[in-house]
């Protein structure tokens, strides 16, 4: 039921967006003709280029509307040749089917729940998902946070039985979460990152990859952040003193609010995540915690990218994720 009286002005417009739902997705991407020239032209919005030479004009079709040869050297390609969906022998529509899964489902969806909705093997929508778990990381990872940057320690399992407790468990995978705040403080830039373990040299190596350089650096007085500074980044740790009223800091509370939702949306939808993969699944939640602000553009977004993301074959996708 709709909220009534004050209820209703207390709604928050990012969460209860409409989104694009799915008779609107049938409608845009219903059929391979609409899912092949949705690509093309996310991939050549000016016009057709050829990937070879570079001569821009209206190709020739050639057997199928899906196989296009320049007028210019003759080189034959197609929309999805040289790009995430290289070589694939699956329909389009089933692509953009879990491309729709994936960007407007808040806490994501597992591999097992998406080869239920597509139809395939569980190998298959592994593989899918994979991809396109990449494809989100490497957008974000060319995107630098800048800003006032709050920055917090995290690590995603649980302790067995007689494991070392805390941050030296050897089932839990250590990541570091940096979150962008504008000039109202209101979040808008989340970056999540593993790491080899909480150290100096790796928080100086999360910070040159993922900051700007002009960025301020909020922490807590975690030894190893002090390899922001020596990193040349403006660092002001704050002293939290450690337990639950650590969290409710002014300086650090809008990243624990959102590196709890973090926490939540994984053991919620994975339950249990590979930690060789895990870049990938911290990328997913990123992805999507960034483009919040418009839900319904989310998937031609994550098309424009796929187009300009190198084909990523079975062998390397099952090798782990560098940290």
């Amino acid at each position: 039921m709709p909220p009534h009286g004050d209820d209703a002005t207390a709604q928050n417009t990012i969460q209860f967006q409409k989104g694009l739902s799915l008779q609107s997705f049938l409608k845009q991407f219903g059929t391979e003709a609409q899912c092949a020239d949705a690509l093309e032209r996310r991939r050549w919005p000016q016009g057709f280029v050829c990937p070879d030479c570079g001569h821009a004009a209206a190709p020739v079709r050639v057997s199928t509307r899906e196989l296009m040869q320049c007028r210019h050297c003759h080189h034959q390609t197609s929309v999805t040749a040289g790009t995430m969906f290289a070589a694939t022998k699956l329909a389009l529509t089933t692509w953009f089917l879990a491309m729709c899964f994936l960007t407007q489902q808040k806490n994501g969806i597992s591999a097992l729940e998406l080869m239920r909705h597509l139809g395939v093997s569980y190998p298959t929508a592994w593989r899918v998902k994979q991809k396109l778990l990449q494809v989100m990381k490497e957008r974000d990872d060319g995107r630098r946070l800048c800003g006032v940057i709050q920055v917090d320690d995290a690590d995603f399992g649980g302790e067995r039985h007689d494991d070392t407790p805390g941050r030296g468990s050897p089932n839990k995978v250590p990541f570091i979460a940096a979150l962008a705040c504008n000039d109202e403080s209101h979040p808008i830039g989340l970056r999540l990152g593993k790491v080899a373990g909480f150290r100096k040299a790796e928080a100086e190596r999360f910070a040159k990859r993922h900051f700007d350089p002009d960025a301020i650096v909020l922490s807590d007085g975690l030894a190893c952040f002090r390899g922001f500074a020596s990193a040349g980044f403006e660092h002001q740790p704050v002293v939290t003193g450690g337990g639950h009223r650590s969290m409710e800091l002014p300086e650090l509370q809008w990243l624990n609010t959102v590196l709890g939702n973090v926490k939540n949306a994984m053991q919620g939808t994975y339950h249990k995540a590979s930690g060789k993969h895990l870049p990938r699944y911290l990328g997913e939640l990123g992805y999507r915690f960034n483009r919040r602000f418009d839900l319904a553009a989310m998937l031609p977004r994550l098309g424009w990218a796929a187009v300009r993301t190198p084909p990523m074959p079975s062998r390397l996708l099952v090798l782990a994720e560098p940290c």
